[in-house]
């Protein structure tokens, strides 16, 4: 059984262009269908916009590359035109990510991000950090 879940761009980008680092396993993850990324136009949008960064030194094969290591693997949602209810985030940038959670009612949230660890307590789906997906993962 594969877990769908929404994956906030920092732990997908360290996940991919870090293939030795802390975070590695979740590329091994989803490419091992223990997870289901779930992404949606706006998500994808914000990963392709993130990977161009002058920081990483990508060149556009790169960056296609790196695509191509992650969005085969996703399930793609298109939110609706009215999103559905949230709390109100402190990064107008994570609003999508919380939206995509509840619409696509996928079974957690993964983020490394502070302004959404905040919001833990009451939001459904959970509002995991990448070591307690790890946990989850584990646990028989």
């Amino acid at each position: 059984m594969s877990l769908r879940v929404v994956i906030d761009t920092n732990i997908v980008l360290s996940a991919l262009l870090f293939q030795k680092g802390r975070l590695s396993w979740v590329r091994h993850a989803w490419q091992n269908a223990t997870v289901t990324p779930v992404v949606c136009r706006e998500t994808a949008a914000e990963l392709m916009r993130v990977l161009t960064y002058p920081k990483f030194k990508l060149t556009a094969e790169d960056r296609n590359e790196s695509l191509a290591d992650f969005l085969p693997w996703a399930e793609i949602v298109t939110l609706p035109e009215k999103w559905p209810e949230i709390p109100e985030c402190r990064d107008a940038h994570d609003h999508v990510f919380l939206a995509l959670a509840r619409f696509a009612e996928v079974d957690a949230l993964v983020t490394g991000d502070n302004d959404l660890l905040t919001l833990r307590d009451g939001f459904n789906p959970p509002i995991l950090t990448a070591k307690e997906l790890k946990n989850l993962l584990a646990s028989p």
